[in-house]
């Protein structure tokens, strides 16, 4: 199993808009999609300010990739990043998997 683990960072004040949109809009055809995520949070006024981060759980990459090849395929979907994409400073991504003392 691996982790996609997505660190978005907003323009500051907009965390609740934006969070109001995905709720909407992008949540419900995303997890249609990539089924339901390992965990959404959104940072607080410790460390790095004005960020989202979710986790995604996948079996491997191939199936990383077949998932989000049908939920960028999805014009649901391209419709709610038309709007998302305003918000969004800088974007990160990371690939994790457990460790041998530690597997997810």
């Amino acid at each position: 199993m691996i982790l996609d683990h997505r660190t978005y960072t907003l323009h500051p004040g907009k965390i609740a808009e934006f969070l109001k949109l995905y709720g909407a809009e992008g949540y419900p055809v995303q997890t249609e999609h990539l089924g339901k995520p390992y965990g959404w949070f959104s940072s607080m006024d410790i460390g790095e300010l004005n960020q989202v981060v979710h986790i995604w759980q996948y079996t491997d990459l191939m199936d990383r990739e077949q998932r989000r090849a049908k939920l960028a395929a999805d014009p649901r979907w391209q419709a709610y990043l038309a709007k998302a994409a305003p918000f969004f400073q800088k974007m990160e991504n990371k690939i994790l998997r457990g460790t041998p003392f530690f597997p997810l």
